[in-house]
């Protein structure tokens, strides 16, 4: 038996990601804290603010956070990490042209964590992809930033636009990760809780 799952995130890729995997959801939106603890361990990261993603909206449908969720909320986060830096969303112009500057010639992780909440039980995880730019000229980097605007992308870009696809060199890992949702591993997860 299918069950509605609610999104915690107004990701378009995210909703993409599900639509294309045939889960049904909807979506609900509450906005939170984003910023962690100072010495977390950088893969944890992503998973402490994909927690309280779900948290605030499981308080905001049902009233609690101590609350059994009668549905499940799903949440995630993705962060890009240079060594061992994680690097946001890019605030301007200026700084998604740095940004794509430091990752160009480089390898870079992205981290996307993912909660599940659903009665009294939580699924937790983490997945890691490892992407490699080719070099990218300046020009290249400005046209890119001009033209597909990635302020709301962590790391400053999306691996499905232009950039990804004329500009990596190779990935290991999950590339629907790179999106912002390890989606097989999400459907791995709904079949466990018997929701899908």
């Amino acid at each position: 038996m299918q069950q509605e799952v609610i999104l915690a995130s107004q990701s378009p890729r995210r909703k993409q990601l599900l639509e294309w995997a045939e889960v049904p959801f909807k979506v609900v939106v509450q906005s939170t804290d984003e910023s962690y603890p100072e010495g977390m361990a950088i893969a944890e990261v992503p998973v402490h603010i994909a927690r309280n993603k779900a948290l605030a909206v499981k308080a905001q449908l049902w009233g609690g956070a101590a609350v059994e969720a009668p549905a499940p909320v799903l949440a995630a986060d993705t962060v890009v990490v240079l060594g061992k830096k994680i690097i946001g969303k890019p605030a301007s112009r200026e700084e998604a042209i740095e940004t794509l500057t430091d990752l160009a010639g480089q390898r870079h992780e992205v981290i996307t964590g993912v909660v599940l909440l659903y009665g009294e039980k939580e699924i937790a995880f983490y997945d890691v992809t490892q992407v490699e730019f080719h070099f990218l000229t300046q020009q290249e980097i400005a046209f890119y930033v001009d033209k597909y605007k990635p302020y709301d992308k962590a790391g400053a870009y999306a691996i499905q636009e232009w950039i990804g696809v004329t500009g990596i060199k190779s990935i290991s890992g999950d590339f629907y990760n790179v999106m912002g949702l390890p989606v097989s591993r999400v459907v791995k997860a709904l079949k466990e809780l018997e929701i899908l």
